[in-house]
């Protein structure tokens, strides 16, 4: 009988622990919970919301033009006002728009252009480069990399456009005058390779900086043990380093594909989104454009709103492709152990 319910108990104490584990991590995860809460989910709703109305600067009239005074407010001329629901007609709107599928090819050839050649590709070749050499030369390189991302972005886009500047003011062009190039405005002949370079250059030193210190936590005994059974550094590179460091190329490619889709700061100090009509218009630019900088002072936030929510649909695409790709779920598995 005592048997019979010391195994009773052992299975209510079994059945308790599930739920307390669950506790305690929702508990850990709250904080984290909250404000992912407050500052992503939430706004997006609201971004929704102001995406299915027609409210802009013009829906917001004299404030006394309310009730029954709305009639007579009309009557005299004076704009009531009021913002409406118009259900799906701003994303019919922007779907309609004859520059739209120009805008999508120039955000996904400057978001796969920026992230292939400098937030991820030469991210991980300075990472590697870096610590490959002696650590402290590595470390001071690194500093130096660094300098575009502290850089106020108006001092920073100034030094690229006095690069490209036209002749003679144009510090490209004094250098490949004398070699028998003609002076061109550069930013205005080759916009897109500016706008890559620009933002490259400073994404390229978040990546150098997470890829760096995944390498230097892998056990030297791997590489060593290599070295020792012959292998060169390319395989060690292909064969030890990359499958180690998954978890941050996933994590750096996806965040830098959200950074890049929703970033415009630099193209709008830079380009503006020309030269020309839409020429480097990327879809972030597009939305600010739309809801905060058009003619006549007509602020459109509702349209706006529905490029800026159809972006964070294309994001959320994005990170689950790349959750696919890098096979995220065996990524969580827990390690197996082989008992002897």
């Amino acid at each position: 009988m005592e048997a019979v319910v010391q195994e009773q108990a052992v299975e209510a104490v079994a059945r308790r622990r599930p739920a307390r584990v669950s506790l305690e991590a929702f508990t850990f995860m709250s904080p984290t919970m909250l404000l992912v809460t407050l500052f992503f989910f939430v706004p997006v709703l609201l971004l929704l919301w102001i995406s299915l109305t027609n409210l802009s600067s013009n829906t917001f009239g004299n404030p006394l033009c309310v009730g029954g005074a709305r009639e007579v407010c009309e009557a005299l001329g004076i704009r009531a006002g009021g913002v409406e629901f118009v259900g799906l007609s701003n994303y019919r709107r922007l779907f309609a728009d004859r520059f739209f599928p120009k805008i999508l090819r120039n955000t996904l050839f400057y978001v796969f252009s920026t992230l292939a050649l400098f937030n991820v590709g030469l991210a991980l070749v300075l990472a590697l480069l870096t610590t490959h050499i002696e650590r402290r030369v590595g470390f001071l390189f690194r500093a130096i990399w660094l300098l575009p991302r502290i850089t106020p972005s108006v001092i920073y886009i100034m030094m690229w456009k006095r690069i490209a500047a036209d002749a003679p003011f144009g510090i490209l062009n004094q250098f490949l005058m004398p070699v028998g190039v003609e002076p061109r405005f550069w930013l205005k002949e080759a916009p897109w390779l500016f706008v890559i370079v620009t933002n490259g250059f400073v994404g390229a030193s978040f990546g150098m900086l997470i890829f760096s210190s995944a390498i230097e936590s892998i056990p030297r005994d791997y590489i060593m043990a290599a070295k020792v059974d012959g292998a060169t550094t390319l395989q060690i590179i292909r064969t030890i380093i990359i499958p180690l460091i998954k978890w941050p190329l996933l994590f750096v490619t996806t965040y830098q594909t959200l950074s890049l889709l929703a970033s415009f700061e630099y193209i709008l100090l830079l380009t503006n989104g020309g030269p020309g009509l839409y020429r480097t218009e990327v879809w972030s630019l597009t939305a600010y454009h739309r809801a905060l900088q058009t003619y006549f002072g007509n602020n459109q936030w509702g349209y706006g709103a529905a490029w800026g929510f159809v972006l964070v649909v294309i994001g959320i695409i994005f990170s689950v492709i790349y959750l696919r790709v890098f096979r995220f779920n065996e990524l969580v598995q827990e390690p197996k152990i082989d008992a002897l």
